[in-house]
């Protein structure tokens, strides 16, 4: 028998290309509406790829005062009101209840860069005592973080993910184990990212991860695992996920969207850019996740695929779900919400995370949408173009990213029934 502490998913809110708060996300998501558009936050007319997912009618003071707002980097920006919205979701208001078991683990790729860039540039063009004081402390990946535990007051484990587009989705699964092995019986997790900015444009295309073809057509850009496909679509977001100790949840009365089984993490040690083309380690990370969610492969009904739209990952990620399910691969629903939304990086996988847990909520899964031309190396059910109401009850999610990251999650429906047996 299990005897770990179980861990359900108790609130959420989204920022992202589609909207900024959740409803938006979900509508977007389930009526398949692209979040992809010309580049807004700085000209990007010189640049062979224009496009990105930027997030639109966010308004930061609408959650801090302004003149924190212009303190902070945009990344903490939404990373607080992710984190206020998903708290108010989950039925909190103000404050932690219990400050010493509350804990954060929250993840980026880049921080406030942005910040330590102003400064260098400060520093270069107007001399160093012009440099802002809060340039270090706002500039460095853990502020996030910081800025959340501050605002609820929790003074329980607090830590920082960043593994490239794997962040997101080890985050979640890191904040599991707070609660597993007892010192937390509340957590804030997910991930973020901000930095719609031109030398992040410049490198990913210099890397020719960027799709060119898009640039007057920006909504059809993200085409995973279709034939068409050029690159990814760089995007920002925010994806905020409070976790619970099962019975901490039960006592209070609180909504269970779902339970979150089982998460692991692995590494391709194989290149720093490019994945392993026969997907051994994402193979492992999902072979792992579904040993710690105690579920045979057969068990999962959906996959929320990292499916960035790039030559290379789209049809390793295929391989490697075929030599994990077998010809379970062929019946599994496999859907990237990154069609739609785009790859925001560090906050990616967390905003994955929370469409896998409102397709079990909702019994509903969102589509791959720009699905028009098969890749024979790609002969999975992709959900193409149009939602699909569906019975779900266990849901896996991959990310994978730069330096071999990779990271699953296992989010299965809560049946109350099972806690008494």
């Amino acid at each position: 028998m299990d005897h770990r502490r179980r861990v359900v998913i108790t609130g959420l809110a989204a920022i992202s290309p589609l909207g900024a708060n959740i409803g938006e996300f979900w509508d977007g998501l389930t009526s398949g509406r692209s979040g992809i558009r010309r580049i807004t936050q700085f000209d990007a007319s010189d640049m062979p790829c224009q496009i990105g997912g930027e997030i639109p009618d966010f308004i930061a003071e609408n959650y801090m005062d302004r003149k924190e707002a212009r303190r902070v980097p945009r990344c903490c920006q939404l990373a607080l009101a992710g984190a206020m919205d998903a708290m108010k979701d989950a039925g909190f208001d103000g404050q932690a209840p219990e400050p010493e078991r509350s804990g954060v683990l929250f993840g980026t790729v880049m921080g406030g860069v942005d910040k330590l860039e102003d400064g260098a540039h400060t520093t270069r063009t107007a001399g160093h005592s012009k440099v802002s004081p809060f340039m270090l402390p706002t500039g460095i990946p853990n502020i996030p973080a910081y800025m959340i535990a501050e605002h609820f007051q929790m003074f329980g484990p607090n830590a920082t993910i960043s593994t490239a587009c794997a962040t997101g989705t080890q985050s979640v699964g890191e904040a599991a184990e707070f609660i597993r092995r007892g010192s937390a019986d509340l957590v804030i997790t997910g991930g973020v990212e901000a930095l719609m900015q031109n030398w992040a444009i410049a490198g990913f295309c210099a890397m020719r991860a960027l799709p060119l073809s898009y640039n007057d057509n920006p909504a059809l850009a993200s085409r995973p695992f279709d034939a068409a496909r050029e690159g990814f679509v760089y995007s920002e977001g925010c994806g905020v996920l409070v976790l619970e100790e099962l019975q901490h949840a039960r006592q209070r009365g609180a909504r269970i969207y779902a339970e979150l089984a089982g998460h692991a993490s692995s590494s391709d040690a194989y290149h720093f850019a490019a994945p392993d083309p026969e997907g051994r380690g994402p193979v492992r990370a999902m072979r792992w996740a579904l040993q710690d969610a105690q579920l045979p492969p057969e068990a999962v009904d959906y996959i929320n695929a990292h499916g960035t739209s790039t030559p290379l990952n789209d049809p390793m990620e295929t391989k490697a779900i075929k030599k994990i399910f077998g010809e379970h691969a062929y019946r599994l629903a496999v859907s990237s919400t990154k069609s739609m939304i785009g790859h925001a990086m560090g906050a990616a996988g967390a905003l994955e995370a929370i469409a896998c847990t409102l397709t079990i909520w909702n019994q509903l899964i969102p589509p791959t949408i720009n699905y028009t031309t098969p890749d024979p190396e790609c002969d999975l059910d992709y959900v193409p173009n149009v939602a699909r109401p569906a019975q779900v009850n266990v849901t896996l999610s991959n990310s994978f990213g730069l330096g071999g990251q990779n990271a699953c999650l296992v989010v299965k429906k809560y049946i109350p029934t099972e806690e008494a047996a």
